[in-house]
């Protein structure tokens, strides 16, 4: 019985600090609370928001343009301003509504204080504090043991082995590790800062702008045009030294061409984009440990589901008692026993204890504790023999005569344990079989609507879970899995990745799997380039929740899966997911159009630039011009259409996609602008001003076409969006204390004409090169599946 934990006793047990020892150490600051509580302070936030490159850049022009300009052209100032003080505020406000829900994602300690037993939050531990364990449990401090119960501890998280650790008094136990089975209690040596939890509590609760295609896509483009920046810059402000009239005019007319060129509200809308989200998720009582892993919500195409507590309700009933030797009261007394030698019985032995009341009071001289690796827990009793109950599968040979009976009982979706009599625990394998315990599962009433939504969506399912095989199969069945006619017992299964993998592709329900075998699935299905979610709620669940790209974990599961699990269902709707799903598609579309709308404008203030300079013009806008069009094309319709609602699938090739609309849209903007004022600075009869409203309207009409584009499928909302646009420009155009402070002058309606047609024509252009765009992208895919 070597590899076996066992219980060890003490003759006295500690009776843990008194409330006045509680309170001296306190004082002392001995106590588990970090100088940190894992997110940005007050200050950091300021100067995240405030102190940026893009603010730098931008800054430093409106200086120049308040020293050279009018202050009309120095609006634009004003996105400094905006922008920061949205992304503050968005900040503290998820700060705070986060920091709730972390509040109520915290798992209680049970500690023994005064004698006795009670429960407190992990960040109340003090040093010296006798902390209890039970399975499930989340080791929140270091320590070194004082009981032990057949304690087995998973110290993955800190040493990557996966194997569950033997422990025994005297052994140190440290935070971050979790009680796989057994229980016991040690007393705290290391809190706070001076322990593993300041590290790991911190990063299983910040609430991070972790890396994302996404964000890596944007980061991508804003390094891109750092590089644009300077070189373009300077040509610019060479051709402007040479056209304009004046010092002050070149430096004004070199701001105007280099502000836009700057998408300074691209990483912010994105931002608020996720925090928005998560504060929506956060209304479901969705808890999001991680920004980007709303992103990852919209790409999810495989989603791995733990039967038990998922499908089916964590509670169980017992169904029935089949005796198969010896009488019924013996069987009840010696099930009865079994469940009280279990230091923390789990919700399977709770479910039997309900229908079978009473402890017979049997001695217990040895016994091993339930884990999801065995299958099955055991105790000797003086005079009454040693006895088991575990998995049929486990406990019985295939030719026992009783296995099938129970394999048939699982395969109505039952869950099946065997009662059986064994002459030493180490000889668990020949056990005599007494007794059939008969579990019915509930099936969670929302489980079979979520399922029909995800298969609508496209997202394959695959039922994973320890149960038998064939009582896995009979629930997934009812609800309408397809495959799960042919479940698959995990013991069979090859342990070559490409080859599991191949096996993962072609099956949906699998039962008898082992935890480390959860996450080689997880890995064989990233293997095939699916993106995979996971969800669960016991520890067994912890490394395959911790591997996939989303682990969801429900609200009421232990400790550890809760604490690394990317996003938490507090009220354990599995309802829910469709919603949160839904949440990510949202953000990953929207964050999407805003993307095109950005970049359009800086590809088009990049190729003006470059032909202004080549030319040698004046430049054709002022910083208020700029301003005026950003607004209405880019700034308010993009902060609108980053919150609207988007149920569109998620795709691939973000960056790619975004540079095949930006690219044409930039250079049909830049080529209707120059050209509309090309003509216009060389009729003679026209003056720099009306040149330069010729330009501005030019450029509003594409970009305004551009924007149109962008906001496809077209619904009333978004029409009336583009609509509400047009109205803006000719409210600005047609009031005359607006149009002076823009400086717009159309006096000259033939030039503004021959404007508009160079617009329609650019805009049909582009629309006819975006859609020989998608058709030849769809000839592509037709050769290729070919």
């Amino acid at each position: 019985m070597d590899s076996i934990a066992r219980a060890e006793t003490q003759d006295t047990l500690s009776p843990g600090l008194t409330s006045a020892e509680v309170a001296e150490r306190i004082a002392r600051g001995e106590v588990n609370r970090t100088s940190k509580d894992g997110g940005r302070t007050f200050g950091q936030i300021l100067r995240a928001n405030l102190l940026t490159r893009f603010n730098a850049i931008v800054g430093a022009l409106f200086v120049l343009v308040m020293i050279f300009g009018a202050p009309q052209d120095g609006l634009f100032g004003l996105v400094i301003l905006v922008n920061s003080l949205i992304g503050i505020v968005q900040e503290l406000r998820a700060k705070q509504v986060l920091g709730r829900l972390a509040v109520l994602g915290q798992e209680p300690v049970r500690v023994r204080r005064d004698g006795a037993e009670t429960a407190i939050a992990p960040t109340d531990v003090v040093l010296g504090e006798v902390v209890l364990l039970g399975t499930g449990d989340r080791i929140p401090v270091d320590g070194v043991l004082d009981e032990a119960t057949a304690l087995e501890v998973d110290e993955s998280l800190l040493t990557g082995e996966s194997d569950p650790v033997v422990k025994v008094v005297g052994d140190t136990v440290k935070s971050g590790s979790f009680v796989v089975s057994g229980g016991g209690a040690f007393t705290a040596t290391a809190v706070g800062d001076g322990s593993y939890a300041a590290q790991l509590v911190q990063e299983a609760s910040r609430f991070s702008m972790a890396k994302s295609e996404l964000q890596t896509g944007i980061n991508k483009f804003l390094g891109y045009i750092t590089w644009l920046i300077l070189p373009v810059g300077v040509l610019l402000a060479i051709s402007q030294l040479n056209a304009a009239d004046s010092f002050a005019k070149a430096v004004v007319g070199s701001v105007a061409g280099v502000v836009p060129m700057i998408p300074e509200g691209l990483v912010l809308m994105t931002s608020i984009a996720f925090t928005v989200g998560v504060l929506r998720l956060g209304r479901r009582r969705t808890m999001v440990q991680e920004l980007p892993a709303v992103e990852v919500l919209a790409r999810v195409d495989v989603l791995c589901l733990d039967k038990t507590g998922t499908l089916t309700d964590a509670t169980m009933d017992l169904k029935e008692l089949r005796v198969l030797s010896g009488d019924e009261q013996g069987a009840r007394d010696a099930v009865g026993a079994l469940i009280a030698a279990e230091p923390r019985p789990n919700p399977t032995m709770q479910a039997i204890a309900r229908g079978v009341p009473g402890d017979p009071g049997w001695t217990v001289t040895d016994s091993v504790a339930f884990s999801s690796a065995r299958k099955w827990s055991g105790a000797s009793f003086a005079g009454q023999g040693s006895w088991v109950m575990g998995a049929a599968d486990v406990l019985l040979s295939t030719e026992d005569a009783h296995r099938a009976g129970a394999d048939e009982l699982a395969s109505q979706g039952l869950r099946v344990l065997v009662l059986g009599k064994v002459g030493d625990l180490n000889d668990f394998e020949h056990a005599e079989a007494v007794a059939l315990v008969v579990l019915a599962q509930r099936i969670r009433p929302e489980a079979e609507q979520t399922l029909r939504y995800f298969a609508e969506q496209g997202v394959a399912i695959k039922v994973i879970s320890g149960d038998n095989a064939a009582s896995v199969g009979a629930v997934a069945a009812g609800l309408g899995i397809p495959g799960a006619q042919d479940p698959v017992d995990a013991r069979t299964l090859p342990t070559d990745r490409a080859e599991l993998a191949e096996v993962m592709e072609t099956h949906s329900v699998f039962g008898r799997v082992s935890p480390q075998q959860k996450r080689e699935f997880v890995a064989a299905l990233q293997s095939k380039g699916h993106v995979v979610a996971m969800t669960g709620d016991g520890v067994n669940d912890v490394l395959a929740l911790k591997d996939a790209d989303l682990g969801v974990a429900m609200g009421s599961g232990s400790g550890a899966t809760r604490s690394v699990a990317k996003v938490v269902l507090m009220d354990d709707s599995f309802a829910s997911l469709p919603h949160v799903v839904a949440e990510g598609r949202r953000v990953l579309n929207n964050v999407e159009r805003v993307a095109n709308l950005f970049l359009t404008k800086t590809f088009y203030s990049v190729a003006l630039a470059l032909l202004i300079g080549v030319a040698g013009l004046p430049f054709p806008f002022l910083p208020r011009h700029v301003t005026l069009i950003g607004a209405l094309t880019i700034g308010i319709p993009g902060f609108l259409l980053a919150l609207a609602p988007n149920t569109e699938r998620a795709r691939p090739g973000f960056v790619p996609r975004v540079l095949r609309f930006a690219v044409p849209a930039g250079l049909a903007c830049a080529a209707a602008t120059f050209g509309s004022y090309w003509l216009a600075y060389n009729n003679p009869g026209s003056d720099l001003t009306a040149n330069q409203s010729t330009a501005t309207l030019a450029l509003f009409l594409t970009s305004l076409w551009a924007l149109a584009l962008v906001a496809r499928p077209w619904t009333w909302l978004r029409a009336g969006l583009v609509l509400l646009m047009v109205a803006g420009f000719a409210l600005v155009t047609a009031v005359p204390w607006s149009r002076d402070q823009f400086q717009l002058n159309f006096a000259n309606p033939g030039d503004d004409l021959v404007a508009l047609g160079i617009a329609v024509g650019m805009a049909a252009l582009l629309t006819l090169v975006l859609w020989l765009e998608r058709w030849l992208g769809r000839r592509s895919q037709v050769a290729s599946r070919v």
